[in-house]
């Protein structure tokens, strides 16, 4: 009929096995070195965990900062380095309680609050914290790093933020274990190619121009990356090892899903040319269906799969796990939840605005509340310790 306006074709919602091509070029092995101003850890492992962040930082000759809780504890990790490394600039603060009054209360964090999709974790936080003191203390190349992960050639961190005068995100490749999802682990299990992305286990950022932050979501990090509307520059290039864990717990699965969704909703949208706008309530709703069938694809395949039955009982389990949490994510609850997040990026960045800068490191420490949570390490320029060492007082270890 004349003048019929032909609907837009639908959006297909369909989760990718790699979102590799969303990535700038920034794999050159000749890319310019620059200078690591802190590699950044949020701990909630034994000390013995830091041995090789620490290493690199000596190496690099950058200040360590390690946000501990759980199974970190300062205190340890402080003995730790004063009975192994003597060049060294370390931060240790164990988590407050209560975040320092610069960081906001988050929307996104308060509409899942006491839910089943609530995230239970401290890692948002522990970056987010992370940020606030990169910014007050005047730095501009940071690299976070997971204390289960390993850079072989610590000059890949040197790379990395060499590129970040043009990119807003640098990730290394992730070897080793297979960095994924319980359900993306499952779905390599069951003989699908399943990749891996660039995330916060190994990331260099130019925190004195990126205004985002970590919510605190399953995938925080590819939310980290994303402006309003798209990926922004990042790119990838040197090789951090992941230690291996074991994916396919229940608990884990269920702790996943809703960012798991979310996260690889978004980036599916991106991989076909999409914009975040784009995420709709119909889109949700044709996504969470494909996930579902997804799943139920995995469990179809991992029945037949080649796998002792020990192992297959635990993807299983895993799997559905994951399957029930999903029957709670609501499409109309995306679509919220991304928009809290675009006003929690907004508030963020007024947060940022109103930080001083470019303060030495221990009144930045004072100035968040953290200089009575620092640990204290004493080493003069011979690298000897004093016989006596107060916890509370905020001295660092001297770089010659």
């Amino acid at each position: 009929m004349a003048g019929r306006v032909s609907p837009e074709p639908q959006i297909a919602a369909v989760q990718s096995a790699s979102h590799r091509d969303l990535l700038t070029g920034a794999t050159s092995p000749d890319a310019i070195a620059g200078r690591v101003d802190a590699i950044i850890v949020p701990s909630a492992r034994t000390a013995p965990y830091l041995r090789h962040a620490a290493g690199l930082a000596q190496e690099l000759r950058c200040f360590l900062v390690v946000l501990c809780s759980k199974r970190a504890r300062r205190d340890q990790l402080c003995q730790l380095i004063r009975s192994e490394f003597l060049m060294l600039d370390l931060i240790a603060v164990d988590m407050p309680g209560r975040l320092p009054e610069p960081m906001p209360e988050f929307e996104t964090s308060t509409m899942l609050a006491g839910s089943l999709l609530e995230r239970r974790t401290d890692t948002s936080a522990k970056r987010n914290l992370a940020l606030l003191l990169a910014r007050t203390a005047g730095w501009k190349r940071v690299v976070f790093l997971d204390d289960d992960v390993e850079i072989p050639d610590p000059s890949d961190l040197r790379r990395a933020v060499g590129l970040l005068d043009d990119h807003d995100g640098v990730g290394l490749e992730m070897g080793g274990f297979p960095d994924n999802s319980v359900v993306c682990h499952a779905n390599r299990a069951a003989g699908a190619w399943q990749d891996t992305f660039v995330g916060g286990g190994a990331l260099a950022v130019p925190v004195d121009r990126v205004e985002a932050f970590f919510p605190n979501v399953y995938n925080e990090d590819w939310l980290f990356l994303l402006d309003d509307t798209r990926l922004r520059k990042v790119g990838q290039v040197g090789r951090a090892l992941q230690k291996p864990y074991e994916p396919y717990s229940e608990d884990r699965a269920r702790s996943e899903e809703f960012g798991d969704v979310l996260a690889e909703g978004i980036y599916g949208l991106l991989d076909r040319g999409r914009r975040v706008q784009d995420a709709d309530e119909a889109y949700w709703t044709n996504f969470i269906g494909h996930r579902e069938r997804f799943i139920n694809d995995i469990l179809d395949r991992t029945g037949r799969a080649e796998l002792d039955d020990e192992r297959r009982d635990q993807i299983v389990k895993a799997l559905k796990a994951s399957r029930g949490r999903l029957q709670l994510i609501e499409a109309a609850q995306c679509v919220r939840y991304l928009q809290a997040w675009r006003r929690d990026s907004r508030r963020w960045r007024r947060v940022l605005d109103g930080l001083p800068s470019g303060l030495d490191v221990e009144k930045a420490l004072e100035h968040l509340g953290l200089a009575r949570r620092r640990c204290s390490v004493w080493l003069d320029r011979s690298g000897n310790a004093p016989s006596e060492a107060t916890p509370d007082v905020t001295t660092t270890v001297t770089v010659s």
